[in-house]
């Protein structure tokens, strides 16, 4: 079993090379490691360089083309995915591995928690309520979040000419959630599998965060309803 790392970047130099350095410094290694650099402007890809992975360029801006490039491009029977601003454990990759290996799941998540504010927790626990809610949400099924997922390449296949290519329609992660549970396939979550990621988005633009993040989710359903899990 072979695994793939993803990681959507853009402008992302002040954060790149500590997610880097968590990627590569893993208890087990990952086969390879992809960078996207969906047209940054910064030394985003000039910092990729110095830690020998592969970076690829994604003309079309925003994180699903990014993604999907991503992907494409990744050549193993597992796809990690993390962004640019995570910090993933030493033993992410060997826990993402123990879980596919012990079969029955076509893609896995685990909860965040973040790592550089005071104002927002560090523990997972809100992380963990809103992974929850979507099961109750959808009869017990399990939802991918965006800086903590991996997937089969066999799923991808089956779902990737299916999922939404807006970015301002739809949360990302939980439009290829639905699409995995519409193709037939099984989400594993692993509560231990923790990543941390910075809370900026949160702390910078609470307006978003707390105003057009939820938009976005009834958007995401809406569009959705052929898919959703019943």
């Amino acid at each position: 079993m072979k695994v793939s790392v993803v990681i959507p970047a853009y402008n992302e130099e002040k954060f790149i090379g500590r997610c880097l350095g968590s990627v590569i410094g893993q208890s087990v290694k990952a086969d390879e490691v992809i960078v996207v650099d969906n047209n940054s402007t910064d030394k985003t890809a000039e910092i990729a360089k110095r830690f020998h992975v592969k970076i690829v360029k994604e003309k079309i801006q925003g994180m699903i083309h990014a993604r999907n490039l991503g992907f494409d491009k990744a050549k193993y029977n597992i796809i990690a995915r993390c962004d640019a601003d995570v910090i993933v454990p030493h033993d992410w990759i060997e826990r993402i591995k123990k879980n596919f290996e012990k079969g029955g799941i076509d893609a896995l998540s685990g909860p965040i928690s973040y790592y550089d504010s005071k104002i927002v927790s560090k523990s997972t626990k809100a992380s963990e309520i809103y992974l929850g809610s979507l099961r109750i949400f959808s009869n017990g099924k399990n939802y991918l979040v965006g800086p903590n997922m991996s997937l089969t390449r066999e799923v991808w296949e089956k779902i990737k000419d299916k999922v939404s290519l807006r970015d301002s329609d739809v949360h990302e992660d939980i439009d290829l959630s639905l699409k995995i549970h519409k193709a037939g396939g099984t989400i594993g979550y692993d509560k231990t599998l923790v990543v941390k990621s910075s809370a900026r988005r949160i702390v910078k633009h609470p307006e978003s965060f707390f105003f057009e993040y939820p938009q976005r989710f009834i958007k995401t359903f809406l569009l959705n309803q052929d898919f959703y899990p019943r």
